[in-house]
């Protein structure tokens, strides 16, 4: 039999390099189909840019109201027309309009509000993802079905609770902070422990399992495990409590009477409540301080929103 030889110069489909198809057709598309990308990048950038200048202008001018002493946010003014910081010095020198204290206080029980909420839902929704005991179906239903009436309208039963709990113990009755933040719990619990429940029934069970062969119990396996795979729900629960919680005017203006106690909404209220004399350059100094707390705990609590999702997740 001849040997068979291979010209090194001779096109063969065997030797010949892989062409891709994707990239021929690349070579070959049309102006037309160019004309299409661009027009779609445009419209793109159109809707982004759009977007923005919506989000961002409400926030610019309430920046430039709080700057100007002179305007007003009735009246059309120009932004940034006059620069002056004694809207934010006037926020502090009038002792009738505490607000370093309706800072601290909104400071304060927005975050024991937030702790709380995380950590008492988080119990209650390992209880309905993790164990199976009689009315856990009704429980679930229950807080669904709650969560379909609005808070306004337990304001008048919140007031006489919270009056009735006074005579007997001051500390939580009308005109107490302690009181406010276990309304805020209490109204909290329900739609964020359904939250959470949803969020724990993506963990897969396994890894429960595989602790308890280890030894774990329950406390441990909610600590160690599911907390940590959870910081997502977390995070969002918490932060949204807090926004909640430092925004909320109705229950708050209802139970605490005393300026020194009182929030940031209730006491910026007292700026613009008189239609003749409403301060509104200082209500918009007092508004952009009051935002900062809320936008330090999105970035804090960004990265855990972002990465916890598989934090601990390795046995």
């Amino acid at each position: 039999m001849a040997p068979i030889t291979v010209d090194p110069f001779e096109p063969d489909t065997a030797l010949s390099p892989v062409v891709n198809p994707h990239r021929s057709r690349a070579r070959h598309v049309g102006p037309s189909h160019r004309r299409r990308e661009r027009l779609g990048l445009l419209g793109k950038y159109a809707v982004a840019i759009v977007t923005s200048v919506i989000a961002v202008f409400p926030i610019l001018y309430i920046v430039s109201a709080s700057l100007n002493p002179n305007g007003s946010l009735v009246s059309s003014n120009d932004l940034f027309r006059s620069i002056d910081l004694s809207n934010y010095i006037d926020l502090f020198s009038n002792p009738t309009q505490p607000y370093g204290a309706w800072f601290a206080n909104t400071i304060m029980i927005g975050l024991v509000a937030a702790f709380g909420t995380v950590f008492l839902g988080a119990l209650a929704a390992y209880a309905f993802s993790r164990m199976r005991f009689s009315g856990r179906r009704l429980g679930l239903t229950t807080i669904l079905l709650v969560q379909l009436f609005p808070q306004l309208l337990g304001v008048v039963a919140i007031f006489l609770l919270m009056t009735s709990i006074g005579d007997i113990f001051p500390a939580i009755g009308l005109d107490s902070q302690l009181g406010l933040i276990l309304v805020y719990l209490g109204g909290a619990l329900g739609v964020n422990t359904y939250l959470m429940y949803g969020f724990f029934n993506t963990v897969p069970a396994s890894i429960d399992e595989a602790a308890k062969l280890d030894g774990a119990g329950h406390a441990r396996i909610f600590f160690t495990i599911i907390l940590r795979l959870s910081a997502p729900i977390l995070a969002v629960v918490g932060l949204l409590s807090f926004i909640g919680t430092a925004s909320e005017f109705v229950v708050a203006s209802v139970l605490l009477t005393d300026p020194a106690k009182q929030t940031l909404a209730v006491g910026l209220y007292q700026f613009v409540s008189q239609e003749t004399s409403a301060n509104w350059p200082v209500f918009a100094a007092g508004a952009v301080l009051a935002a900062l707390p809320v936008v330090l705990l999105f970035f804090v609590l960004q990265k855990y929103i972002v990465g916890g999702l598989t934090a601990g997740a390795v046995k």
